[in-house]
This record gives C-alpha cells, structure tokens and sequence, in this order.
C-alpha cells in the first residue's frame, strides 16, 4: 500500500479554474506513516537533526500553531516565546526562540532556524525579570524613534522571556 500511495502522490491531477480550463497540478507527498523529521538549530546550537517527533508547537506572529505529520506546507517567522517539541517516547521538550524561521515541507519535514533559542530550564527567572526592569527603563528613557523601536523590541522579548519561566 505505501509503495501505490508514493506513485500515486507523483501522478498530477486535474484541476479546473475558475474560467472552465483545466491545468495540470501535481498532488502533493506525504511521508511515509507518521513521521516528521525536525530539523531544529540556533548559530550556536543544533538541537535538533532530521529526529524524527510527533509534534512540535511554535510561537509566530500569524499565531501560534502545531505541526503534526502530513501538516500543509507553510513559511512562518518566528516570535518571542516558547516552542516545544512532542517526541516519540512521549516527552515534552521546551526551548525558547527570540525570533526565526519555521518551514513545513511538503514531505512532513520541518526545520526551524531560531536568532537564538535556549531550553526553557535553563532559564534564571530573576535574571529574565531584572532584564525586563532594563528594558522597560530603557523604554522609557529613549529619545529617538531608532532607541524606541529597539527598546520595544527588548521589551516584548524579556515579557516572553518572563512568561516561559512562570
């Protein structure tokens, strides 16, 4: 049976516009069972290499959303929060991104490049709140649009950071 459902994910369909002419579109390929191969890593850190996990949970700015084997192929970036991974053995593995990338393939293939990402245990609660008082003073005494913006910035990251260490 998988070797009839990969011919036939290769053999187009056809699909007809709106105006009554079809068009060839090719249909679009699963992985085999249920697998998702992740691909997870920061400049300074490969988490993740094609492992293969039940499920991972993202943070970006369309929402956050889950990634489940055979997931529609989808480019999202990446927002300040807690991403998580659902292996195979049944754990849960938290991280936290500051932003990125995520892209779902369309043979269930997921990769995520994070700015940054660290597991969400290594976190010092105190150390994320002192860093929010910073910003938020930084925040306040900024003058130019440029020193705002990137106050702002630093803000929105150390309330993530706050919120994953609750």
């Amino acid at each position: 049976m998988a070797s009839l459902t990969r011919v036939l994910c290769r053999i187009p369909i056809q699909v007809k516009n709106v105006k009554g002419i079809s068009k060839v579109q090719p249909r679009r390929g699963y992985a085999e069972a249920n697998q998702m191969p992740l691909t997870f890593a920061s400049p300074a850190k490969v988490f993740y290499h094609d492992a293969d996990v039940n499920q991972v949970d993202v943070p970006s700015f369309s929402g956050s959303f889950g990634i489940l084997p055979h997931h529609v192929p989808s480019l999202a970036v990446l927002k300040p929060g807690v991403l998580t991974v659902f292996e195979k053995d049944g754990s849960a593995k938290k991280f936290f991104v500051s932003s990125g990338s995520v892209t779902v393939n369309d043979d269930s293939s997921v990769q995520i490049l994070a700015e940054e990402a660290v597991p969400v245990d290594q976190l010092e609660p105190k150390l994320c709140r002192d860093g929010l008082a910073k910003a938020q003073q930084q925040l306040s005494s900024a003058s130019s649009e440029l020193d705002k913006a990137e106050a702002q910035i630093a803000v929105e990251v150390h309330e993530a950071l706050v919120k994953a260490t609750e």
